[in-house]
């Protein structure tokens, strides 16, 4: 989800913070004579052990990240990867002359998934880490723009480019349109159908598409985006009009699940006209937030106008980024990880996942009350809503009745042309082990006889049901 705008407190002088008279070390009474404001500087310093209690006493009240259904960011590492990002936090990976082992963990990660993802000459492609796969998304659609403008150099800037996508797409294409004046142009969803149709976005195409969108593992329910059908529609819009209209994969979780689990699927750069791909470290990569990966399959597809380069090792090396300083400790937890497991580690965590997803899928169907939309057998996660029998109580309701045992389930409305239809989405991760799965359905299950006698569902406000925005 977006990262809040904060304001400042609606009262002047509100209350400080208490502090237990246990805090001061050698004096139990002085330790409360200076309970620091909230909302500015206190005027004096506090002992490290003060100010540790107080901030992690207030955090007690975050949700705990291990029953979180709604994220798809990694929230379990091996003690061994925390240790190293521990020792890598004060590294900052802009500053590759610096940090020049760091910049080359850096590059082998790039390689490896150039591998990964079947890049024609892995050692041509060329890519980078970002903040996430939203940044990761910017950079690979501000290339789209920019070539597109090169080839439309005569008609822009009078021409308005545009992108095709699904309305399913995460919010960041949003924010890419919106800051880089691109005009979206949206498939709507339609009946069983939550996703990308590969012929209504091909006939939405014209002369001043910067290219298309396709999603390996859509947020709304965890299925992949058919992007093989996707391709061969728009080669045959190439054949009839000549437009050659390039595609980037949003593989966010996808990227990270396929290359495993679905080795036959054609997705990737095995496709011609996939121009880039995106994906998360820190979600099925298996990286603490924040890490993403964004990859062009050769250097003609990322213009050479957008890459920075600076001093590395008295040589110039390229960047391509929005962001500036950040942590190299990420970086160099996604290459521990790609050490740590290899093909086979991957394939048998995501397939343990995927397992997880599919079994507590078909115990969740089994209960009576509920309809699946998908099962967990894509992206290892799956939406279900109520079933047509069920009146006395909603999605809403259950989302807010399973936060009661500590559980995070988001329940929200379908966008257009399903804004009838309102699920809840379980997101299935590394951690999330079968006996979290079966105290999360015994939870559900104490719950349902309650829900049942409930004389009508009881979510008033439906928009403020569930922290659960896209």
């Amino acid at each position: 989800p977006p990262m809040p705008l904060h304001k400042g407190p609606e009262k002047r002088d509100e209350r400080p913070m208490s502090v237990n008279p246990f805090y001061g070390a050698a004096d139990p009474v002085g330790g409360m004579t200076e309970a620091p404001p909230k909302h500015r500087l206190p005027d004096a310093p506090l002992p490290p052990s003060t100010a540790y209690q107080l901030v992690h006493d207030e955090l007690m009240l975050d949700g705990n990240s291990r029953l979180n259904l709604a994220t798809f960011v990694t929230t379990w590492m091996e003690p061994q990867a925390g240790v190293l990002m521990g020792e890598c936090r004060d590294k900052n990976m802009i500053d590759k002359d610096e940090y020049p082992r760091t910049a080359e963990l850096e590059r082998r990660c790039v390689a490896m998934l150039a591998d990964l993802w079947n890049a024609p000459d892995p050692s041509s492609a060329v890519g980078c880490s970002t903040t996430g796969s939203s940044e990761a998304c910017m950079l690979a659609g501000m290339a789209l723009k920019r070539r597109w403008m090169r080839r439309n150099a005569d008609r822009y800037p009078g021409a308005r480019p545009n992108l095709v996508m699904g309305i399913n797409v995460q919010v960041c294409w949003d924010k890419f349109c919106n800051f880089w004046e691109v005009e979206p142009r949206l498939v709507p969803m339609e009946g069983e159908r939550f996703h990308l149709d590969p012929q209504a976005a091909a006939e939405l195409c014209d002369e001043n598409t910067i290219g298309v969108v396709g999603i390996l593992g859509s947020t709304f329910d965890g299925s992949y985006e058919p992007i093989a059908e996707l391709c061969a529609a728009l080669d045959a819009v190439q054949e009839r009009t000549g437009l050659d209209v390039p595609v980037h994969v949003d593989g966010a979780s996808g990227g990270m699940v396929a290359p495993f689990l679905d080795e036959d699927l054609e997705w990737d750069f095995r496709l011609p006209r996939v121009a880039s791909i995106n994906s998360s470290g820190h979600k099925y990569g298996l990286v603490y937030p924040g890490v993403g990966w964004a990859l062009w399959r050769d250097k003609a597809a990322l213009p050479d106008d957008l890459v920075f380069y600076v001093n590395y090792l008295g040589g110039d090396m390229p960047t391509f980024a929005l962001n500036f300083s950040r942590p190299g400790a990420q970086v160099v937890a996604q290459y521990y990880t790609f050490l740590r497991l290899g093909r086979e580690g991957y394939r048998a965590v995501q397939q343990s996942t995927r397992d997880v997803a599919t079994s507590l899928a078909s115990r969740i169907e089994a209960l009576g009350d509920f309809r699946l939309l998908t099962r967990g057998d894509q992206l290892p996660v799956f939406a279900l809503t109520t079933a047509d029998h069920v009146t006395a109580y909603d999605v809403f309701d259950v989302s807010r009745r399973l936060r009661e045992g500590g559980w995070l389930v988001p329940a929200y409305t379908f966008p257009a042309n399903r804004e009838d239809l309102s699920v809840l989405r379980i997101v299935c991760r590394n951690g999330f082990s079968h006996d979290l799965a079966d105290l999360f359905l015994d939870d559900l299950t104490r719950l349902l006889p309650e829900l049942r006698r409930q004389p009508h569902p009881l979510t008033r406000d439906k928009g403020a049901a569930t922290g659960f925005h896209h």
